[in-house]
């Protein structure tokens, strides 16, 4: 079985999380991609005063009937900070030795990679998988020779865009799913 595993804050899931996904679903060959929303991310804080079950919940209503995608609550459940290689381990228990596990991530990861806990030991467990835009310039990291690129859609939205959207008041429709936009509208997260 061919599992890619997608992790990160999903503060809030956007479009550029779910082409990401799927075009490596279908490029890579994958029987699904799981969702792996961490409570707290060892490299980046959680921004907008948003809880964990929030996030959560946005990432459910945006999957929703999409059989391709799956999500883990392990990194939620478990609390604290969040680190790949825990991750990684629990997969690999959790499916057990028939798995081939790919790691996804967008470009800006590659950079980042030497500061990681235990790299070595990830890039070793798992196909590591870096979604790079059309055109886009490979980084020449330290690990190169152990990445595989993806070429995916250039779409050019993060969560602290749609974020700081929010903050100004401008609109985000088309930027996250509608049932999202929703969500985030109901509730008005960020909006402080």
């Amino acid at each position: 079985m061919k599992i890619g595993w997608f992790g990160g804050t999903f503060n809030p899931v956007h479009m550029g999380h779910l082409v990401l996904a799927q075009e490596c679903w279908y490029r890579l060959g994958l029987d699904k991609v799981v969702f792996v929303p961490a409570y707290l991310p060892p490299h980046k804080e959680v921004g907008g005063e948003v809880s964990a079950a929030d996030r959560l919940n946005m990432l459910r209503i945006a999957l929703e009937g999409d059989e391709r995608f799956e999500i883990s609550t392990y990194e939620i459940d478990k609390g604290g900070t969040s680190y790949s290689i825990d991750t990684i381990k629990h997969f690999l228990e959790e499916y057990g030795g028939d798995v081939e596990l790919f790691f996804l991530a967008g470009s800006d990861m590659a950079e980042g990679l030497s500061t990681w806990k235990d790299v070595e030991d990830i890039l070793r467990l798992t196909t590591f998988v870096i979604a790079t835009r059309p055109g886009g310039v490979e980084s020449g990291t330290p690990y190169e020779e152990s990445l595989r690129r993806v070429v995916t859609p250039g779409i050019d939205i993060s969560s602290s865009m749609i974020r700081e959207r929010i903050q100004n008041r401008e609109p985000i429709d088309y930027l996250v799913p509608a049932v999202v936009v929703r969500f985030i509208r109901d509730k008005g997260l960020y909006s402080s």
